[in-house]
């Protein structure tokens, strides 16, 4: 988890923090971890592996470790793209209410995310 950019500025302390409102697990390829439409209740962190995500039927950028997914939907409150599995992957999960926690204890943390969203939102709507 420390290799993580997403948590690179943290401390082993904070680091454990993190560690004890997530949930590290192995998904199976093609594992569909959510769909354009439906409300996310979930972030997810890649630590191995690759997800597809796909925006109505068009194929995007591949994402791999060190990445994160579900941050749209849960900052925004809306619904977000259909994420895939392409390979086998293991993940950090955490709720929406233990990311919401993260996002408020960790300055750093929020900042990327945040920073994350906007980027991702400004490609959507080109």
């Amino acid at each position: 988890m420390a290799k993580v950019p997403l948590f690179k500025r943290l401390t082993p302390a904070e680091l454990a923090r993190v560690a004890k409102v997530a949930d590290e697990i192995d998904l199976p390829k093609g594992k569909v971890l959510t769909s354009q439409g439906k409300r996310a209740h979930e972030f997810f962190v890649l630590l191995n592996g690759t997800a597809d995500v796909r925006r109505d039927t068009r194929l995007l950028p591949p994402l791999g470790p060190g990445d994160f997914l579900g941050e749209i939907a849960l900052v925004t409150d809306c619904t977000g793209r259909r994420r895939d599995h392409a390979s086998p992957a293991r993940v950090l999960v955490l709720t929406a209410s233990a990311f919401r926690d993260v996002m408020h204890d960790f300055p750093a943390i929020q900042t990327k995310v945040l920073d994350a969203v906007a980027s991702r939102l400004s490609r959507t709507a080109l």
